[in-house]
């Protein structure tokens, strides 16, 4: 499952990993994500971090709440993020982190790294 409230980011990345052979789920917003996961488990989420609303850590812990085996993989361009990520770390909670831009071939390996 891909998030990023910018379309144009989570739709790319759609796309190249549609191509590289991963079956992928697409939404714009937490929120979204979160409905979706109800009938679409994911294996792993990959989200935006910096979102309107709720954030990408936020949806990470609501998504492992209800399907704990699912991996997670954050991404942003934010120096914001580390404050977010910090405050995660505190309640327990670790999550890896890509920093934007994220290059396809770094993304494709990293994930293939995770299902393996």
């Amino acid at each position: 499952m891909v998030v990023d409230d910018e379309t144009l980011i989570a739709d790319t990345l759609t796309e190249i990993l549609n191509h590289s052979g991963f079956e992928t789920i697409t939404a714009y917003t937490a929120e979204d994500a979160i409905q979706l996961a109800q009938g679409f488990p994911p294996d792993i989420l990959m989200s935006d971090v910096l979102m309107p609303k709720t954030n990408g850590i936020e949806l990470a812990i609501a998504i492992r709440e209800v399907h704990p085996t699912t991996k997670i993989l954050l991404f942003s361009g934010q120096p914001a993020t580390g404050a977010i990520l910090q405050n995660a770390r505190e309640q327990g909670h670790e999550f890896e982190i890509l920093g934007k831009p994220v290059l396809p071939e770094q993304l494709i390996a990293k994930l293939k790294a995770m299902c393996s």
